[in-house]
């Protein structure tokens, strides 16, 4: 008999606004022998809203590993098992992951239904540049780690996005104004798509004034993303330091991972270390 495998189809849900989702998602979801949730009780009343009765598995952050022998068994059996969160798209920041490592290792399909997604919605309106950002989920929530985490981002050149719990972002904001400095410009997206969705645009000293004199800053799902630090220019003295780093670094490591060390230790952006790095590869006998 010929083996039957299933499929995990991996599917984005509405961040807010249920007209978002697509006419994909919701065949998908239709079509899945199996829903793994993050809260069953939240995709449940999605799945009601849509029409749609289908057996539903919890899948959290406290249960997953559990849930991946059950689930396998029932993806190896031809059942089609749907991935959802409780909103957006699964895995960021969200549950999933090690569902879907092992299914992938296990050799069964794994399809991407894509959608609404906070992180690429907020982008889109924030009016900081977007050719290079990087995600970094939720901050730390101790405010020691915190400042550890954002010194450790301070002079990253991309824009940065944040998820954020409302009841954090007045004292996240302030943090950020300490290690990136208060002119930094940044935006809060909150409620994206929802009734009461706002963007709040400016440097971090202003959003900081604003947050003050709106509380509804502080209320609902928030989005937080920070414009990348102004590289740097490096002095002869720093190009010298750059040079030299890099002739060392090239005899034991190749150029991407050479450039990264010596612009760590130079001041030079990662982009000038790993040009000069391929220029003097280049010309090495």
């Amino acid at each position: 008999m010929p083996c039957v495998q299933g499929r995990l189809d991996v599917v984005a849900t509405p961040i807010g606004n249920l007209e978002d989702l697509t006419p994909r998602a919701r065949a998908a979801l239709a079509a899945a022998d199996l829903v793994a949730a993050e809260d069953t009780r939240h995709t449940g009343r999605l799945l009601a809203a849509l029409g749609i009765s289908r057996s539903m598995i919890s899948l959290h952050d406290y249960n997953e590993q559990r849930r991946l022998s059950e689930l396998l068994v029932a993806l190896r059996s031809g059942q089609i098992i749907a991935l959802v969160s409780d909103a957006g798209t699964p895995l960021l920041s969200d549950p999933g992951f090690a569902l879907v490592r092992a299914a992938a290792e296990a050799g069964i399909e794994v399809r991407a239904v894509p959608g609404v997604c906070a992180l690429t919605a907020a982008l889109s309106v924030a009016a900081l540049p977007t050719d290079r950002f990087g995600f970094e989920g939720f901050l730390p929530a101790r405010a020691r780690e915190r400042r550890s985490a954002l010194a450790r981002l301070a002079h990253e050149t991309r824009t940065l996005v944040f998820f954020e719990a409302p009841h954090r972002i007045v004292a996240t904001l302030s943090d950020l104004a300490d290690s990136f400095g208060p002119e930094r410009q940044a935006a809060i997206a909150r409620e994206l798509t929802k009734l009461h969705e706002h963007v709040y645009r400016g440097s971090l000293a202003q959003l900081i004034v604003a947050a003050a004199a709106d509380p509804n800053i502080a209320r609902g799902e928030i989005t937080l993303l920070v414009a990348g630090a102004p590289s740097r220019d490096v002095k002869a003295g720093d190009r010298e330091l750059l040079m030299r780093t890099l002739e060392l670094l090239l005899a034991e490591l190749p150029p991407a991972r050479a450039a990264a060390i010596a612009a760590q230790l130079s001041g030079a952006s990662r982009r000038e270390a790993y040009e000069l790095a391929l220029r003097l590869r280049g010309s090495a006998p």
